[in-house]
């Protein structure tokens, strides 16, 4: 592990980030946090044009998860991480469908891919936990700058208080939002996916045999969760119908979640990586 003097660190033990970014209602928020990055026309074309989101979205899927749970739990490693990410994003680069040239690390469109998880985490807790009080809102915020920084985010690149933060969110949603290739193919309900290859091998075997099946339920679920948990604002940037009804199956949904997983055991309740630095916090 590359160690740098001065690494910004992950946020604090006991913190909002703490309890929450390792629990595996999180899994629900990636889907409408990603559709709104991909919104944005330069990330879209940049996921397009270098992602291997259509030929291997399962191992994508979890190294995105393996990095974001590293930002938070990671300890001294997870500066190593964001320094891994902005090497991994520097040649990324190209024309959006606009013209317009992009780099992956051009700080509004970077900033953007990061800002996308603080309204998304605070719609989804409304339905999957309780609603932040607004000092945990504050708190959350200011964890989540914390995690910025060690993205490699300058802090000139990100609002630094939450007054500052809605107004640049709206400018976002009202100038750059749009329904791209990527989006599309996110919501479709009739997605190209390839069969799940991760897991033991019972499991594989039968996600093969069942995936006829499973593959268009599993994409109506992952189109009802990217859109519902999606903020309304952001919701209506994008043109996403959501109708009364999907509100009040979202509601039952989320009613079940907050029943169901607070009462299991913390190996089931949370990912491998928060659970062991979990323990390793309690151990010192």
């Amino acid at each position: 592990m590359n160690v740098v003097e001065n690494d910004p660190l992950p946020p604090p033990v006991g913190g909002v980030l703490w309890s929450m970014a390792g629990d595996i209602r999180m899994l629900l928020t990636l889907p409408p946090a990603l559709t709104m990055q991909v919104a944005r026309p330069a990330v879209g074309a940049g996921v397009d044009d270098h992602s291997v989101f259509r030929t291997d979205p399962w191992g994508r899927g979890v190294r995105s998860l393996v990095s974001l749970q590293l930002w938070v739990y990671g300890g001294a490693g997870a500066a190593e991480e964001g320094r891994r990410l902005r090497q991994l994003h520097k040649t990324i680069q190209g024309t959006d469908a606009h013209g317009r040239a992009y780099h992956a690390l051009m700080p509004a469109h970077y900033a953007w891919v990061h800002a996308t998880g603080f309204p998304v985490f605070r719609h989804a807790q409304r339905y999957l936990g309780r609603p932040f009080t607004e000092a945990q809102e504050r708190q959350l915020y200011a964890e989540w700058l914390q995690v910025g920084r060690i993205l490699g985010i300058h802090d000139r690149d990100m609002p630094q208080t939450i007054e500052e933060f809605w107004p640049y969110y709206h400018k976002v949603l009202a100038d750059e939002l749009e329904q791209n290739v990527v989006v599309r193919e996110l919501l479709s309900t009739d997605p190209t996916l390839p069969v799940p290859d991760r897991g033991p091998r019972w499991l594989r075997l039968l996600l093969r045999l069942s995936w006829p099946w499973l593959r268009p339920r599993f994409a109506r679920c992952r189109r009802f969760v990217s859109i519902g948990l999606m903020p309304p604002d952001a919701r209506r940037a994008l043109g996403l119908e959501w109708t009364d009804a999907q509100e009040r199956r979202l509601r039952r949904l989320g009613w079940v979640v907050r029943a169901v997983v607070p009462a299991l055991p913390e190996r089931l309740r949370f990912l491998p990586i928060a659970r062991r630095a979990r323990q390793a916090a309690r151990r010192h």
